[in-house]
């Protein structure tokens, strides 16, 4: 009797293990599939659009974000009067915290000077500060510890309603060694000139000035159609503005 019991029970546990072996079956196939599909990765595909970031992966480090900012001409020609533009001049000197310099300076021929204004000081920070407003070009290494600058600007009238302006800057960068501080004058970048003249052409406009076109540059493409009829129309088309010109026959010749 007992060891039919235990016949028994060896059949029931062998039973239910043989269902649990085909139930695990079915999971581990759906278990595996997932896993299969997640282990067999791909590239990025950015479909159509494949001129986006590094080759096409579609990361981006900002190319082509920063602009070129043309650089405005230097003399530059302003519609204002001589007087106008030197107190002008005066104003926006004083606003860039430039002391006007009276003993260089001859306002009567159009001539204003500033004194020497340090911009940066600081052995740490001049290095980078003086590589923008300055073309270091010794060779030995020499540790910068200011950098300042000194603005000339010319008004020459060219008539009674508009005048050049030419901006000058002299660049400047002190070391400090045995033999004591010592300023060298470096080659200016131009930057110093840009900032200043865009200063006084918002001062006396009011707006940024636009290096886009220029009135002494104007680039201007004409067309001419001339209609052979009874009222003699000549047409002349221009760029950026049009005119349109009407001739009668007794002012038109044949």
């Amino acid at each position: 009797m007992r060891g039919s019991r235990h016949f028994f029970i060896i059949v029931l546990v062998l039973a239910s293990a043989t269902y649990a072996l085909g139930q695990g079956k079915g999971v581990d196939t759906q278990n595996q599939r997932i896993s299969d599909n997640s282990a067999n990765k791909a590239p990025a595909n950015n479909g159509t659009k494949q001129d986006t970031g590094t080759s096409g992966s579609g990361i981006n480090f900002g190319k082509d974000k920063t602009r070129i900012v043309p650089m405005l001409p230097n003399p530059y020609r302003i519609t204002a009067r001589r007087d106008a533009l030197i107190k002008a001049v005066a104003d926006v000197m004083r606003d860039r915290k430039l002391i006007l310099d009276d003993a260089s300076s001859k306002p009567n021929e159009g001539i204003l000077v500033s004194q020497p204004y340090t911009f940066i000081k600081g052995a740490v920070v001049t290095q980078s500060e003086l590589n923008r407003y300055a073309s270091i070009v010794t060779s030995d290494s020499r540790s910068w510890t200011r950098g300042r600058y000194t603005i000339t600007v010319e008004v020459q009238p060219i008539d009674g309603t508009s005048a050049n302006v030419s901006v000058n800057a002299k660049v400047e960068g002190r070391t400090d060694g045995s033999t004591g501080a010592e300023w060298i004058t470096l080659p200016s970048t131009g930057i110093a000139e840009q900032e200043f003249l865009s200063a006084l052409i918002e001062n006396i406009t009011g707006a940024a000035p636009s290096t886009s076109r220029n009135h002494s540059d104007l680039n201007l493409k004409f067309s001419v159609v001339v209609a052979d009829t009874a009222t003699k129309v000549v047409s002349v088309n221009g760029t950026p503005n049009s005119v349109v010109i009407n001739a009668n026959p007794k002012s038109t010749r044949n």
